[in-house]
């Protein structure tokens, strides 16, 4: 047998293979495995319907094949606190999943949460097999409930298709690991990289297909982000407002002097989704009195030796409130401090074709602000303009 040297993939680098990553691949799939992968590519399939609902919990998908190697079960985790993936497949399974096979694109939790733990309802359903994408990423659980059903004779196998799991719930295993959101920073810009300036005839530099994507993203995600300054400039309402059924994100505002009106939109906006606003000991009392008076919170943290909000406490106390994910939309200087301090994961400008020059303001500002590596992952046109998504790795 000719063995290979595994190359590591970007998320091993990025969170460490030693910590996590080298408990998920206890086997290799073969290449023989073929319906092994695409019943885990349909777990995958199905994991994804849950993108919009899922959050704070992963997205999970399973599959449950009989004995004769059909499908006879599946489904994917809805909400957080609803049955897990595993429950719904087994359910819909019955009699037919004894002697059969689960296929689950997380580890089947092993401790009673808000619902009780997947590997005994995979026990009593006589599931003969499991074949598991990719193990829990908390370093406090991780393999547990592999084991767990090692021990009651059921065979595990890890490691198919993880790389595409891990893809997947890539905030989850953010906030797992690292103890924070995972950070994404979005620009529309000129060709030229100008977020603003001079633009004819509209109000936004955007198209109505690039617009109609931001919104998407606002409902991808836990939280959006701005600082004062877009606040100020802007005054934007911070909601989803696509055509498609979504939640408003949490509206967070950085500022570190208490200069947001109260009179805002992301304050008179009616959502169900709490504004939250980051400011220092600087900010007054009556200003946090009048926020409070038009529904906002005001959170104060720390201060960076610059005597700005420190933005590592602002994650961290979302990453307490279990927000996973956070799009950070502005301005220029929230970018810059986001790079510059290295806490942001994933970059997302969509390009207009027009060009503003020494009229507009570059996408990032700040100094010093340090170059970073992107690997591409996504490059897409939306109406007349351009996308690309790419992943920070420093």
């Amino acid at each position: 047998m000719r063995i290979r040297r595994r190359q590591y993939s970007l998320d091993e680098r990025r969170y460490g293979r030693g910590r996590i990553f080298s408990l998920f691949f206890s086997r290799y799939p073969r290449k023989g495995d073929f319906f092994m992968s695409e019943h885990m590519r349909r777990a995958l399939q199905l994991a994804k319907r849950g993108r919009y609902t899922a959050s704070p919990n992963p997205m999970v998908g399973a599959v449950v094949v009989d004995c004769f190697g059909e499908i006879v079960g599946q489904g994917y985790h809805r909400r957080a606190g609803g049955p897990h993936a595993e429950v719904y497949a087994l359910r819909q399974a019955g009699e037919r999943a004894r002697g059969g096979s689960l296929y689950v694109t997380l580890e089947p939790c092993n401790h009673q949460g808000r619902t009780p733990p997947c590997t005994e309802a995979i026990i009593a359903a006589g599931i003969q097999s499991v074949h598991i994408a990719s193990l829990d990423p908390n370093p406090h659980v991780a393999g547990g409930g592999a084991e767990r059903l090692r021990q009651q004779g059921i065979g595990v196998e890890v490691g198919d298709l993880q790389s595409e799991a891990i893809a997947l719930n890539r905030p989850f295993m953010t906030w797992s690991t690292l103890g924070r959101p995972m950070v994404t920073l979005k620009a529309a810009t000129s060709l030229d990289g100008k977020i603003n300036g001079w633009v004819p005839a509209t109000r936004y530099l955007s198209s109505a297909e690039t617009l109609k994507r931001v919104h998407d993203l606002r409902r991808s995600h836990d939280a959006i982000l701005v600082g004062i300054g877009t606040v100020i400039a802007d005054d934007p309402s911070l909601t989803y407002r696509g055509k498609g059924k979504g939640r408003d994100p949490v509206r967070v505002i950085v500022d570190s002097h208490g200069r947001t009106p109260p009179s805002c939109r992301a304050l008179q906006t009616t959502s169900q989704a709490p504004t939250l606003i980051y400011s220092t000991e600087d900010a007054s009392v009556e200003w946090e009195r009048q926020i409070f008076a038009n529904g906002g919170e005001v959170v104060r943290v720390a201060h960076s030796d610059s005597g700005q909000v420190h933005l590592p406490s602002i994650l961290h106390d979302l990453a307490e409130r279990r927000i996973l994910s956070v799009l950070v939309e502005g301005g220029a200087t929230i970018h810059g401090e986001f790079l510059k301090q290295s806490l942001a994961d994933q970059w997302i400008s969509f390009f207009s074709p027009i060009l503003i020059g020494d009229r507009g303001l570059a996408a990032v500002f700040g100094s010093p602000v340090p170059s970073a590596t992107c690997e591409l992952v996504e490059v897409r046109t939306l109406g007349t303009d351009l996308m690309v998504r790419a992943l920070i790795t420093r």
